[in-house]
């Protein structure tokens, strides 16, 4: 039984750590521009088919692939928010929520036009090959998923807190008429911000390809998940994203040692529930009026 504990909590820390990566674009998006993106999960979709093309055409594993991902997330995304997301800046809530369940309409059903109904998988090398640990088996696509999401969470970090731009987001975040002040371009930054939350949900969609075979509907399978892992961290917190996807990812894995798989998801929503009741804020979140 404990080696069975063992083997499931790494389990969930390995697939953890990609939901850490795929929410933390949607608590980057909400920390910087104040706006919750529903069509979030949609960005996950497209990085899993550019992924996928990226393996049938060029060849490339699904890691390699969520490279070009990436580009692709962070090009839609940035195009999105000059176009579309802009324009809600500073309106009502309920003018942005509609915007962004359009937003997810349009894409799934556009995605559902152009690449149809069939569920698209990957076959790689990959997939056949675990790592030994003592008595403990590692997959090796979640090792490798987790290594690129770790990967891309510590770049993520230096980028915010090492270069211009990653400050200029960082200022913006804390006080828009302050950064217009010190001569940032906010416009450009709300952009940027966006193009980036997206890039690294659809990073994240890449690298998991090897294990969830992607489809247009594929994000409603993971969009309540993913706003679980924010809400556990605190929204807007980046760090706070990144242990929330952990500790989802070892409650999914653990509660399937004492009841049925249909039932996994039982567990993570009770603590979901017992954390919006006595901490509300999220675990690393601060109370703001």
């Amino acid at each position: 039984m404990f080696i069975a504990l063992v083997q499931a909590v790494t389990d969930g820390i390995l697939i953890g750590g990609v939901y850490g990566v795929i929410a933390v674009g949607l608590s980057l998006v909400f920390g910087v521009l104040g706006i919750i993106n529903f069509a979030q999960a949609e960005f996950m979709m497209i990085g899993m088919y550019t992924a996928y093309f990226a393996w049938a055409y060029l060849g490339l594993d699904p890691v390699l692939g969520a490279l070009l991902a990436l580009a692709a997330g962070f090009a839609i995304g940035y195009l999105t928010q000059r176009l579309l997301v802009q324009r809600v800046m500073g309106a009502s809530p309920l003018a942005q929520i509609f915007l962004t369940v359009g937003l997810l309409a349009v894409m799934e059903n556009a995605a559902l036009m152009i690449f149809g109904p069939d569920f698209r998988s990957v076959r790689t090398e990959a997939q056949m090959i675990s790592y030994r640990a003592g008595p403990i088996f590692i997959s090796a696509p979640n090792a490798h998923a987790f290594v690129a999401a770790l990967v891309a969470s510590v770049l993520l970090w230096l980028f915010l807190a090492r270069t211009w731009t990653g400050r200029a987001i960082r200022a913006t975040a804390q006080n828009e008429t302050a950064a217009r002040l010190f001569g940032i371009n906010t416009t450009r930054i709300y952009a940027v911000a966006f193009g980036l939350g997206t890039a690294l949900t659809a990073f994240g969609g890449g690298v998991i390809l090897s294990n969830t075979p992607a489809y247009p509907t594929v994000g409603a399978q993971y969009v309540v998940l993913m706003f679980t892992v924010v809400v556990l961290g605190g929204l807007g917190n980046v760090l706070g994203a990144l242990i929330g996807g952990v500790i989802v990812g070892v409650v999914q894995s653990t509660s399937t040692l004492i009841m049925p798989i249909q039932l996994q998801n039982l567990a993570l929503f009770t603590i979901f529930i017992a954390v919006l009741t006595f901490r509300p804020q999220g675990l690393l979140g601060r109370i703001a009026r």
